[in-house]
């Protein structure tokens, strides 16, 4: 009997090792490639062919600061690297190849930190942003000329299961620094969220135009990459959103006359800017990881027309969403932002990602609880 006991034991524990080292591709590996895998205790094995390099390290962005890992190269010129437990949700990385930045082969790219970056994605357990078996909207690309920066503007447009059959609220959603139009689309899989969403009942159908949020024209893009010419881009971005792209998307698309504003990260200063200095227009502002721009110790609005909100009719309504681990300078924006309209008691809704970073499972959560309230 002591022996079936032990035995018992040992087999539950190969059971519960075996179960732990279960590696399973992640969902931004090109079709066909094992690599890059996950186990169920988040650590991730890589295998990449770089056969003359002497040097390979794993770096990546904000949610991989933490993380640890070792690589040893085989005898056919492959590149094994195996890491400590990864933080849930979607992280850009790539490799330093004897001292260059390079993208792992394996993986499909998305454009992060201003070029193609790999991606690995880390399950949280939700599946609010996978595809379902329900009705789909669509995706379109459309663009417009730009008095304002003398040239073509390109931008994506989202439009619901049930467009054609009726008018629709739109919402115009930026993206963060260093990222473009695509973001909303491959890794925030906005048209799964909303799918799922609307086929659900919990939000209204609205088309969303995915903007680009840089705004400048050509002599104003040989200024110094720097916050004065980000508050400049935000006030041409601006004029294009109110005297350009709202009537372009109003005349063509069959629209309510409705609009919502958001955007994440550098986004989410354009849509505070753009939403507070027209409240009479939006009726509602999401800001998702806030960012203030070229704020002083006693003018923290010095660039932000906040102060609109406060002396509006309208009172657009106000959401702020952050994720838990976000650095530190977020989390006192957020902080900044929140105190300020308490204290001047103007209604906002506050929400936290739990156990994520500045990266896109918190802008996902962020437009899934967004989008639930808007347009009501």
């Amino acid at each position: 009997m002591q022996s079936f006991k032990i035995i018992t034991s040992i087999l539950v524990l190969s059971s519960t090792l075996l179960f732990s080292q279960n590696y399973k591709t992640s969902s931004t590996a090109k079709v066909g490639k094992e690599f890059p895998n996950i186990n169920n205790d988040r650590k991730a094995k890589l295998k990449v062919y770089f056969p003359n390099a002497n040097s390979v390290i794993l770096e990546g962005g904000d949610g991989m600061q933490n993380v640890k890992s070792t690589t040893a190269k085989d005898k056919d010129g492959f590149w094994n690297v195996s890491t400590s437990p990864l933080e849930i949700g979607f992280h850009y990385y790539w490799f330093n190849v004897d001292g260059k930045r390079t993208n792992d082969l394996n993986t499909e790219l998305y454009f992060g930190y201003g070029q193609p970056t790999s991606g690995i994605e880390v399950p949280s357990g939700e599946d609010f942003f996978f595809e379902k078996n329900v009705k789909h909207g669509k995706i379109v690309d459309d663009s417009l000329n730009s008095e304002i920066t003398k040239g073509k503007r390109n931008f994506k447009v989202y439009l619901p299961p049930s467009y054609g059959t009726k008018n629709f609220p739109v919402l115009y959603l930026y993206h963060g620094t260093g990222e473009d139009i695509t973001g909303w689309e491959k890794q925030g899989y906005i048209s799964n969220i909303l799918d799922n969403l609307f086929a659900d009942k919990k939000a209204e159908e609205m088309i969303v135009v995915m903007d680009y949020g840089v705004a400048l024209n050509p002599e104003q893009e040989k200024l110094p990459d720097d916050y004065p010419r980000t508050v400049l881009s935000t006030k041409n971005l601006e004029k294009i959103v109110v005297d350009e792209l709202i009537p372009y998307i109003d005349k063509k698309y069959k629209t309510n006359k409705k609009q919502a504003i958001a955007g994440l990260s550098r986004g989410s200063y354009q849509a505070m800017f753009i939403g507070a200095d027209y409240p009479e227009l939006f009726s509602a502002i999401g800001s998702f990881s806030p960012v203030i721009y070229e704020g002083t110790e006693s003018q923290p609005f010095k660039e932000l027309p906040v102060d609109n909100l406060l002396k509006s009719k309208s009172k657009p309504f106000f959401f702020m969403g952050i994720g838990e681990k976000e650095d530190q300078r977020f989390i006192n924006y957020n902080n900044l932002l929140s105190d300020y309209l308490n204290q001047n008691k103007y209604p906002f809704v506050q929400y936290k990602s739990s156990g994520t970073y500045h990266e896109w499972l918190t802008w996902r959560r962020c437009l899934y609880e967004f989008a639930q309230k808007i347009f009501k």
